[in-house]
């Protein structure tokens, strides 16, 4: 396959799915190192597509999507549970910041798109090796939420505030 065939077909594998496809994943798939792989990401930002990469693989942006910031206070244990409600109504989990008072906001991207990556995300928080941001402000964290619409939003906020994780503003 040559490498503009192969950069189509990655090009389309990433618009037909709603995760994130990791490098090795797509390396794989086209028998290729995943060096070209990272090469041919480069190259397809460079012709001006919304390849996003996080640290589960990559996905195809560009979508608009309705955004909301949601305050919302649990436990670790629930953590798992909020986000599983969050994406079962259609929404993902972009990142979560806190309001340190001496350090001020500090925020780091989750992208939760699947039930998943809640509960590996939830894995690595009780293996020990780090503390989650939530435990610095005693549980009390915000969200940015996308959605494809305002109204998935608004079940979202009716849905975090009915089980008790939405925090009044």
């Amino acid at each position: 396959m040559r490498a503009t065939e192969r950069r189509k077909e990655i090009l389309s594998l990433l618009g037909n799915t709603s995760s994130a496809i990791p490098a090795g994943v797509l390396s794989e798939k086209f028998a290729v190192s995943r060096q070209v792989i990272v090469q041919d990401i480069a190259l397809l930002r460079a012709k001006g597509y919304d390849v996003i990469s996080t640290n589960r693989g990559y996905f195809l942006g560009g979508a608009v999507r309705a955004q909301r910031v949601f305050k919302c206070r649990h436990t670790l244990n629930e953590l798992v549970e909020e986000a599983e409600l969050i994406i079962s109504l259609g929404g993902r989990v972009e990142d979560i910041s806190v309001n340190h008072r001496i350090y001020g906001k500090i925020s780091a991207r989750l992208d939760l798109i699947t039930p998943t990556h809640a509960q590996e995300l939830y894995r690595s928080l009780v293996s020990g090796a780090s503390k989650p941001l939530m435990s610095v402000t005693d549980g009390y964290h915000y969200h940015t939420v996308s959605a494809d619409s305002e109204e998935a939003l608004d079940t979202i906020e009716k849905a975090l505030k009915e089980r008790g994780f939405l925090i009044e503003i």
